[in-house]
């Protein structure tokens, strides 16, 4: 059973990605492919973690990026490309994913994506995952862990793979880099920093989402730095590019910090308290700007 959804979901994405310069939405793609648009719906979203709307809308809002830097097209021919019916309804929904205007974002010359193509692994996912499951990676690990990170974008705006690569080499030298894997998948990624506290890179496989494997790599982590705070740094409340991070880091026991701007996106940091430190008053409204570091 879990094979057939997930093929149906591969269908759904296929075809998403072959009509993206289409007006897409769940009933065009439910009926191209015959299937109920509640239940695609309903497993779509399961599986992939975005709505078949959000990932249409993401996915279309990272080809018209891509226009914007790679080609002379104007913006509303880019637009309508894109599905929408004017450069006004384009621009507003374009400002509220990548925090500028597509003539800004066009200017400053520096592409990077919302949302890269799905795959999803079709055989069945092993569930039953343990904190001592995850390893430390080695550079051999690393174009696994880039192809999680691709699956995983939605997670980190401002991303610049080269710089990225960079950073990562580093970070697996210093046993600062975890990973957990699926057979020969990397489904789990964390980068670190142990005098900080700060997790600087935390990636889970959409399709492992609801496994709590992001508990588990939390789990790891605090048996690595016991004693210490443990910090992270995620979208702003309320903004529209947010796949469901914030959500889900209240939930595992974070609270939150400061507002920042990281690489001129505004974020806000997280910390998760050693057991049995007293949380104290904090005022979240300071804001600063700083950089990241994975």
């Amino acid at each position: 059973m879990q094979g057939q959804t997930v093929r149906i979901v591969s269908q759904a994405i296929r075809y998403i990605e072959r009509h993206l310069n289409d007006k897409l939405e769940l009933d065009s793609v439910a009926a191209a492919l015959h299937y109920s648009k509640f239940h695609l719906h309903r497993i779509f979203t399961k599986t992939v973690g975005l709505t078949i709307h959000e990932y249409i809308q993401r996915r279309q809002l990272t080809e018209a990026a891509k226009l914007l830097i790679f080609s002379n097209k104007p913006v509303i021919e880019i637009a309508f490309i894109s599905g929408y019916e004017s450069q006004q309804a384009f621009t507003s929904i374009f400002k509220a994913m990548y925090k500028t205007t597509p003539l800004k974002f066009r200017e400053a010359e520096e592409f990077y994506p919302l949302q890269l193509e799905i795959h999803l692994k079709e055989e069945a996912v092993t569930m039953d995952f343990t904190k001592e499951d995850i390893k430390f990676a080695v550079s051999d690990d690393i174009e696994d862990w880039m192809e999680l990170v691709n699956l995983a974008i939605d997670g980190y705006p401002c991303f610049h793979k080269d710089e990225y690569i960079q950073n990562l080499r580093r970070y697996i030298d210093d046993k600062k880099a975890l990973i957990l894997r699926d057979e020969d998948m990397v489904i789990g990624a964390m980068a670190f920093s142990p005098d900080t506290g700060s997790i600087d890179f935390l990636a889970v496989h959409p399709q492992y989402r609801h496994l709590e494997i992001t508990k588990l790599f939390l789990d790891k982590l605090v048996d690595l730095l016991y004693g210490k705070e443990i910090s992270f740094t995620t979208y702003r409340a309320g903004d529209k590019a947010d796949t469901g991070y914030r959500e889900e880091y209240l939930r595992l026991g974070f609270a939150e910090r400061e507002l920042l701007v990281e690489y001129g996106y505004p974020t806000q940091r997280f910390v998760l308290l050693p057991p049995n430190k007293e949380e104290v008053n904090y005022e979240r409204s300071t804001e600063k700007s700083v950089g990241k570091k994975l």
